[in-house]
């Protein structure tokens, strides 16, 4: 599977980090970036289209504003930053991707952008629209508003969510490091991981949680969630080093994250929800049933967390945890009457006759 052959991957989102975007000292790399610039522009000439994910709005406004820790001390610093660099950032990307001849779009999103189940389809259309248009979208957080509890917190799951949404068939995330290693690859030793075709406990107990250069959010734990999310809709995503010339015309060194079939494109959204509203706790015989492609039956669940909606997503968790999400049939007050209990007994504990199961399969993703 390549994702730079456009037979293979017609659409492909490259998400770019901080650190490669800007230096040490806050400035834009600019030779670096129009060398990316280059890279898309002759993937578009090929044939395939591309959406970019851009970090960096917050170190560019960090040295705009003198602020400390790269503008991350505190979520007001990281705020005032976002808003000051998105302006830099969107003009360094117009400037770059004009000179090939390229139309660039910027689209700034929070978590509940594509947690939102209608807000995510008007996210899809318009990035639909923009790549019919040969326009390079150009995404971020929208970090200038988003608080502690709506934001993606790493724009690593923030491009996976956006493959999904614009039905890639590809993610490449351009980082400090080419790819997944079994240990800090600063130890002795270090094996580098070429290709992961299942994402296990033994490959997530590979992750090293730091990011090398300090100013990025994201580590090797959040790339692995980007992973599982991007493979459970079907894209496949590398990552890869982005510290070389032309890193999307390179055939350096990376670790491709191979995809499952594809699921349709509800499910897919629902395995890749990233904020539940509660979690139901099933026991053994629920959670084997559930893998078979159950409902989730009143019977099975043995305890429930969190205040939910009829309607909400929810997270189902067995014995070895959480294996699927779901939308709920049940507000979270009614769903703590019917925990432990036969269908049989519903309509006599609701007063009301009640729905079939507590998350019903049609609604319902494994994880």
């Amino acid at each position: 599977m390549s994702l730079f052959a456009p037979s293979a991957c017609p659409r492909l989102v490259v998400k770019i980090g901080s650190a490669l975007l800007v230096d040490a000292a806050g400035g834009v790399r600019r030779a670096w970036l129009e060398g990316i610039a280059a890279d898309i522009a002759a993937r578009k000439r090929a044939g395939q289209q591309i959406a970019v994910v851009s970090s960096g709005a917050i170190a560019l406004g960090a040295r705009r504003l003198g602020l400390p820790k790269g503008g991350r001390a505190s979520l007001e610093d990281a705020q005032a930053a976002a808003a000051v660099g998105q302006i830099a950032l969107s003009q360094v990307w117009a400037e770059v991707l004009a000179g090939e001849g390229i139309t660039a779009a910027q689209i700034l999103v929070t978590l509940d952008d594509l947690e939102d189940r209608r807000r995510y389809l008007n996210a899809s259309a318009t990035l639909e629209r923009l790549l019919s248009l040969g326009v390079v979208p150009v995404l971020n957080e929208n970090d200038s508003v988003a608080t502690a509890e709506i934001r993606f917190g790493d724009n690593d799951r923030l491009a996976a969510r956006v493959a999904q949404a614009a039905g890639a068939q590809g993610v490449v995330l351009l980082s400090d490091i080419d790819g997944l290693y079994d240990r800090n690859p600063a130890l002795p030793g270090a094996i580098h991981i070429a290709r992961v075709e299942k994402i296990d406990a033994a490959i997530e107990g590979m992750a090293d949680r730091g990011s090398a250069s300090g100013m990025g959010s994201g580590g090797m734990v959040s790339k692995i969630a980007a992973a599982r999310i991007a493979n459970a809709a079907g894209a496949h995503l590398a990552i890869a080093s982005g510290r070389v010339g032309h890193p999307l015309a390179a055939t350096a060194r990376h670790t491709l994250f191979v995809a499952e079939k594809s699921a349709p494109a509800r499910k897919a959204w629902l395995a890749g929800g990233l904020t539940a509203r509660g979690i139901i706790h099933v026991d053994a015989g629920a959670a084997r049933a559930l893998v078979k492609g159950a409902s989730l039956l009143a019977a099975g669940a043995m305890r429930i967390e969190g205040q939910f909606a009829r309607g909400d997503l929810l997270a189902i968790a067995g014995p070895d945890g959480v294996l699927a999400r779901g939308l709920s049939e049940y507000d979270s007050d009614d769903a703590l009457r019917l925990v432990g209990t036969r269908n049989a007994a519903h309509a006599a504990i609701l007063g009301y006759a009640p729905r079939a199961a507590l998350v019903h399969r049609d609604h319902m993703a494994l994880v």
